[in-house]
């Protein structure tokens, strides 16, 4: 006898396929998003330490390898089911530098992209520091735009105690005379004009006389970050350490 037809069920299990993984990330072994052997290859990537704008940035991992290709999946596919075994390292740090922060310190994260976010519809920073149990933290603002109309908006944030939020637009300002290329990418940009794009994106509210910890999900060539610590020192506030998930080795 022919089973009757479940078409429900059979959605939810093409559903269910679709979300849970199939084989390891990192070496194909089944039934895991990450196998017992690449965790353990993960926990053994050393920490990398930097300067950025002149602080040190702390990272978990340097962005290559593994973590370059779980941070991928996280960040393009919505894996959020590797997102442990990264973020339990970033938070430790961050924990750290509260730590050896004078008390009061706040925790800041660097904004993902609008279109980042819209197309995620999460922020990976805010889902790491959550999976290694640090939670309640704020935001850096997207700058408005001056005579140039919205760009994109972005959520606002406070410090570890909370904030209001509320749009706000990114603001593309050019440097001692460089043009931006119109539609084009930061990935498309020259170095001087990926500068020159990020120079006065961000700011920092209530941070005045504070310390900051800045945190970001992967710092390539500082220039975000940089600009983060910017904002806050316009602010009047003080960056004493930067962590991230992954750092490009400088």
């Amino acid at each position: 006898m022919t089973p009757a037809p479940h078409p429900w069920r059979d959605a939810l299990v093409a559903v269910l396929a679709l979300f849970l993984p199939v084989a390891c990330l990192g070496c194909g072994a089944p039934d895991r998003a990450l196998c017992r052997s690449c965790r353990a290859t993960l926990e053994g990537c050393p920490h990398r330490v930097r300067l950025v704008g002149g602080v040190r940035l702390d990272a978990a991992f340097e962005y290559e390898g593994l973590v370059r290709t779980l941070l991928l999946e996280l960040k393009l596919r919505g894996r959020v089911d590797v997102a442990g075994p990264l973020g339990r390292r970033t938070a430790a740090l961050v924990r750290r530098a509260l730590a050896e922060a004078p008390p009061g310190t706040l925790v800041l994260r660097v904004p993902p992209s609008p279109r980042g976010r819209r197309r995620r519809g999460f922020d990976p920073v805010v889902l790491l520091l959550a999976r290694g149990g640090v939670r309640g933290t704020g935001q850096l603002h997207r700058a408005r735009a001056r005579g140039r109309g919205l760009l994109g908006g972005s959520r606002h944030g406070g410090g570890v105690h909370g904030g209001s939020r509320h749009d706000g637009s990114l603001h593309a300002v050019g440097l001692h005379g460089v043009g931006l290329r119109a539609g084009a990418g930061q990935k498309e940009r020259t170095a001087l004009e990926r500068v020159a794009a990020t120079v006065g994106t961000l700011r920092a509210v209530r941070v005045e006389g504070r310390t900051v910890v800045l945190v970001d999900d992967v710092v390539t060539t500082g220039v975000t970050m940089a600009e983060a610590v910017r904002a806050v020192r316009a602010a009047g506030g003080r960056v004493v350490r930067c962590v991230a998930t992954a750092s490009v080795e400088a």
